[in-house]
């Protein structure tokens, strides 16, 4: 069987697994929030930095990937190494619309979800606060600035314009 996976963070610029193809896609009751403290891939607990979550709310625009049905282990494994190091996130399966696609308008792809409950969930911070946090921070996937940036162009490339990121990456790019 094949698996859909929906990307609204680092997964869109740098998804790291073969996928047969991406699509722009919606995914409804869930927004992007930059409400994760990152202890592993863009900070450490002594310096966390902050990374996107969908958490309870609204809608998030991002990229749906097809993964062809004999790469679907090798995935699965692949991004709950990636996303599960803490488990911050809730791994589920949630319909995603999908445009552009000769397809069906929509599929059931993987999603990465925060965990309100755990103790990286950082919630809603102002964004003086975010830009503190994310500025001095680096974990082993690199500079917590360079997750912001590259976030926010990936999204802009798509057509997804999102006020906050807007304002810290003109803060953090060069």
């Amino acid at each position: 069987m094949d698996l859909w996976v929906f990307g609204y963070g680092s997964l869109i610029w740098r998804p790291g697994f073969p996928f047969r193809a991406s699509y722009p896609a919606r995914l409804f009751g869930y927004h992007r929030s930059l409400c994760v403290y990152s202890y592993v891939h863009r900070g450490t607990p002594e310096r966390p930095g902050l990374v996107m979550g969908l958490d309870r709310g609204g809608s998030c625009s991002g990229l749906v990937f097809h993964v062809d049905a004999g790469h679907r282990e090798e995935v699965l494994r692949y991004l709950r190494e990636r996303e599960q190091s803490t488990f911050v996130y809730q791994e589920r399966m949630q319909r995603v619309h999908v445009r552009g696609h000769d397809g069906p308008s929509s599929v059931e792809a993987l999603v990465y979800c925060v965990d309100r409950l755990h103790e990286q969930y950082a919630g809603l911070l102002a964004r003086e606060e975010q830009l503190a946090i994310v500025a001095g921070a680096q974990g082993k996937s690199g500079p917590n600035p360079d997750y912001v940036v590259e976030t926010s162009r990936a999204l802009e490339r798509l057509g997804v314009h999102d006020a906050g990121l807007r304002w810290l990456t003109s803060r953090l790019a060069p």
